[in-house]
């Protein structure tokens, strides 16, 4: 079976190495120190300031959203994993959906201020595919409109845009290190900020509240994660930029063999360094992908419509029409695309799809 994605998982004998100490060490959790080294860690490779380690892309998302003390309405894309909408609607805002720009698949930032009313509080915009939005226009339209910024990052390990980290645009970035993700730490996620007062507001959040055992900073949830997923981190960090040629190689190997066919991909910005998170491919029709899909699952292979469907179609929000988000999200299919996938394998999901 040839799924979407597949997890890394390093040698059990590295893993097992971590897991020994902490057999002797017998802290498994409350920020010990493989979760310490491994934001130490990841704030060098991502250059970025302060990176807090928690349990998962979702409770990042809703730790941003508390400590920005965010009201009202979110201007969001409905273009992304579902988690991007329940996390304003869990934290009792109105997600207000702005279509997306059809070259990127990101929220077209041209339609952004006409969805700007006075109970607006926050952007809440996702680099889908790890591909960046258009940030310099965003950032003009919060300044403009006193808004804040938090970019659901969750596809956006080691992406680069015009000499920095992706991560660093906006007030917060959030990352999601999933199994299924690029960087992944099994279950965990993180969030990142460049405002000092707002990290060490963010890191009391993600530990109940508490300054010290018997007393409270404010109120907070459970968002901290394990030294057993810190452990799988810190093994998965070394080998990230031989993960990133490999899924390189093959998406270009995907490029060269699909040419021929109508198939449309998304479009990445000039002077971005890309991590090559995804690979999808937009057919002529939705009938097209259905055959397609179909086939390739009679040869157990099993591509994923990310994303699917448009989130402005979820049965708990308001309905917002965002026709170009409903329609790709109709013809979108990503291909199977990870570290130990032979070329071999992707020959034969390219000849599938073009007979």
């Amino acid at each position: 079976m040839i799924n979407v994605t597949k997890t890394y998982l390093p040698p059990l004998s590295e893993y097992q190495t971590y897991l020994d100490q902490i057999w002797q060490i017998t802290w498994l959790t409350n920020r010990g120190k493989f979760v310490l080294e491994l934001e130490q860690k990841l704030c060098r490779y991502l250059q970025v300031p302060n990176l807090l380690f928690v349990n998962n892309g979702t409770i990042a998302l809703q730790i941003a959203i508390k400590a920005l003390n965010l009201k009202g309405e979110i201007i969001t894309t409905p273009f992304s994993y579902v988690a991007t909408t329940s996390s304003i609607v869990w934290e009792n805002c109105k997600p207000v959906f702005v279509d997306i720009d059809p070259n990127s698949l990101c929220i077209n930032p041209d339609l952004i201020e006409e969805a700007i009313t006075n109970k607006t509080s926050a952007i809440m915009a996702t680099h889908v595919y790890g591909i960046p939005c258009e940030v310099e226009k965003i950032e003009k339209i919060a300044q403009k409109y006193q808004l804040k910024i938090i970019y659901d990052a969750a596809h956006s390990f080691g992406v680069q845009y015009k000499g920095q980290s992706l991560l660093n645009y906006g007030d917060i970035s959030t990352l999601s290190f999933h199994a299924t993700k690029l960087f992944h730490t099994g279950e965990g996620g993180g969030i990142v900020t460049k405002d000092k007062d707002l990290f060490h507001k963010i890191m009391y959040m993600h530990n109940f509240g508490h300054n010290g055992p018997e007393e409270f900073f404010g109120v907070g949830i459970n968002g901290k994660s394990s030294e057993l997923h810190a452990a799988m981190g810190l093994c998965v960090l070394p080998k990230i930029d031989e993960l990133i040629t490999k899924r390189k190689e093959l998406s270009e190997y995907y490029d060269s063999n699909l040419k021929s066919l109508d198939l449309r991909r998304p479009t990445i910005p000039t002077e971005t360094i890309y991590n090559y998170a995804y690979y999808p491919v937009i057919f002529e029709s939705e009938e097209y992908l259905l055959k397609a899909k179909n086939k390739l699952n009679e040869n157990n292979i099993f591509p994923r419509r990310y994303f699917y469907p448009s989130l402005n179609t979820l049965n708990y929000v308001e309905k917002q029409t965002c026709l170009v988000s409903e329609e790709i999200s109709k013809r979108v299919l990503c291909l199977p695309l990870f570290y130990d996938l032979e070329i071999s394998l992707a020959e034969n999901i390219c000849n599938i799809i073009k007979k």
